[in-house]
């Protein structure tokens, strides 16, 4: 994979302008072949969906969508990553109007603040989400928009909610009645159809609106540098309202022509990979490295790790990562355990330290590194498969053109990108939008380096958002906003720090008390009452945040935030972010 003799080639795949055309080819030349496998509890093996099939359930819930009103409306999908997800994704995009999709691990109030302000008129959901969507009916006047309720799982209508599997019936009776308003309707590539928020609660949580043009120009441009094996099996395991999983790998896998196997969570990772064989699997740091561990204990374990550091050593040394056929016959019991097919791992969503990369190649594992933001729909940067640096994020994909501007005496500055997967900016919000698009440029807000080659490579994330190592994104602003909303806090900083095993980021809360209101209200207190006091505050906030946003650790400070000319809080200054105790 990193013969230099690949350094200037790119693969050649067929031109798309829309999210139609990318399927086209595919339903036509694969029909037969499955474009789905998911694991049937009742027979206890994965079971295939057919593109003919999938191309069946999109036609039929899109003409129902259609149907019942819904042409040019929003559309929000909530759950875990299913079958059903995906075909509500396509039934919406190809023909009805803007999908809205949302993260299943935010709470009610959060899921009912992002419906409202995405103005949803129907909303898709899993069994699973049964309960935090009747929470969210409790907010009449924020979801006063939504007209219909559908359950991914019901056989038939139930009170106010409705059939997904009868509404795809539905459509396929109106279908063979002569009715092909959803497959004769007209795509704008240029208009927003999907509205994608970069992360949940507040109005701070920004909608980026993309387009058909937007989303297949990543597909097809990352696919002159990454090509799965066509009629391979991927393995998906990240969530699908995340535009990395869902444009790098389900889509890009249906137009490159292979079956996306939906993983059983995250706990079947191994097994289930094993189990189909899978060819390729993306994901976040945390699971590779996660992987990465286990292999070592279990030869550590064995009594075998200095036999395989060795090994890996020679392969590094040898470079027999390419030559496949001999790596895989070296260390053909690590292989088989992950079901002997693996020809491509993609790390993504955060940084991955390299060594694990050199070790998953060293070992017979081919594996790269990309990055992007949604805000690109996603990528930016991607490796070559057949030619990659592990440090780097890889070369700007075709047609996209990257600078460092403001660079340090280290040549580091802010990452910014022009091409044709620049979003057409954040839903409702003319300001920012201006703030992160100028002159036709996405500014970021990331901070790398570009080598003499034109690798790219990242040194920092955003500025204020804390990044964990599976990837998921917490913005500071929103939990500070929850904070402050207690009369009993002035001021507060949120952070990420290492935690107590650093192995991961958590959240850490810089509170400067409300003094004068304390006093005013409960005397004078201890400092111990005055933790207990800002924990039980925190307490209350946590209850509404997913686990991962959570508040980990607070400090209290005795003084005021050291700030800039206008009032602001200097977000990484230290004394800010350690001036409280621990």
């Amino acid at each position: 994979m990193n013969k230099v003799k690949y350094k200037d080639s790119l693969y050649n795949p067929r031109e798309i302008s829309d999210l139609r055309e990318l399927l086209a080819e595919s339903f036509e030349t694969h029909a037969d072949q499955a474009a789905f496998l998911y694991k049937d509890k009742k027979v206890g093996k994965f079971v295939p969906v057919t593109y003919s099939r999938f191309e069946k359930d999109i036609n039929g819930l899109g003409t129902a969508f259609i149907d019942m009103g819904l042409k040019g409306e929003k559309i929000a999908v909530i759950g875990e990553n299913s079958y059903p997800w995906v075909v509500t994704y396509f039934a919406t995009v190809n023909g009805t109007g803007v999908i809205v999709p949302i993260d299943r691990e935010l709470k009610a109030l959060e899921v009912a603040n992002l419906l409202s302000r995405a103005e949803v008129s129907a909303v898709v959901y899993s069994k699973k989400l049964t309960k935090t969507m009747n929470e969210v009916m409790k907010y009449e006047d924020t979801i006063k928009s939504i007209k219909h309720f559908i359950r991914m799982d019901l056989e038939e209508d139930e009170g106010y909610e409705l059939s997904f599997k009868k509404l795809i019936a539905k459509g396929e009776k109106l279908i063979e009645e002569g009715d092909s308003r959803f497959k004769d309707a007209e795509i704008d590539k240029d208009a927003m159809t999907a509205l994608l928020f970069t992360s949940g609660t507040t109005g701070l949580a920004k909608g980026v609106m993309l387009s058909h043009r937007n989303i297949s120009a990543n597909v097809y441009n990352m696919s002159k540098y990454v090509q799965i094996m066509e009629n391979g099996i991927g393995l998906s395991v990240l969530p699908m309202h995340h535009t990395y999983e869902m444009t790098c790998h389900i889509m890009t896998g249906l137009y490159q022509g292979m079956t996306l196997a939906i993983c059983e969570g995250l706990k079947h990772i191994q097994e289930n990979m094993a189990e189909i064989p899978a060819n390729v699997m993306l994901a976040v740091p945390l699971i590779f490295e996660m992987m990465h561990k286990k292999i070592w204990k279990k030869v550590e374990k064995a009594g075998k790790a200095d036999t395989l550091r060795k090994m890996v050593g020679l392969s590094k040394k040898w470079k027999l990562y390419n030559h496949p056929w001999i790596t895989k016959k070296i260390f053909g019991q690590i292989h088989e355990a992950t079901g002997g097919a693996i020809s491509l791992f993609i790390a993504g969503g955060a940084a991955i330290n390299p060594a694990v990369i050199e070790d998953y190649q060293a070992m017979g594992f081919p594996m790269i590194q990309g990055y992007g933001m949604t805000e690109n729909a996603p990528i930016i940067a991607v490796n070559k498969d057949r030619y990659s640096r592990p440090a780097s994020v890889g070369l700007p994909m075709p047609g996209t053109e990257v600078k460092i501007v403001d660079e340090d005496e280290n040549g580091i500055g802010e990452i910014i990108c022009k091409g044709p997967s620049v979003m057409l900016g954040y839903y409702h919000n003319e300001e920012a939008t201006a703030e992160a698009i100028r002159d036709g440029w996405l500014y970021t807000g990331d901070y790398g380096y570009m080598d003499k080659d034109g690798f790219l490579y990242v040194s920092g994330r955003k500025k204020s958002v804390i990044v964990t190592k599976n990837g998921k994104n917490i913005f500071p602003e929103e939990v500070e906003y929850y904070l402050s909303k207690s009369d009993y806090i002035e001021e507060v900083l949120v952070h990420g720090v290492d935690g107590p095993r650093n192995d991961d980021v958590i959240v850490k809360a810089e509170i400067y008390p409300n003094y004068q209101f304390i006093k005013d209200e409960k005397g004078d207190i201890s400092h111990e009452e005055l933790r207990a006091l800002m924990q039980s505050i925190i307490d209350g906030v946590n209850e509404n945040m997913p686990t991962y946003k959570r508040v980990k650790r607070f400090g209290i400070r005795e003084t005021d935030f050291e700030k800039t000319t206008t009032r602001k809080i200097k977000r990484h200054l230290e004394s800010n972010l350690n001036g409280g105790d621990q």
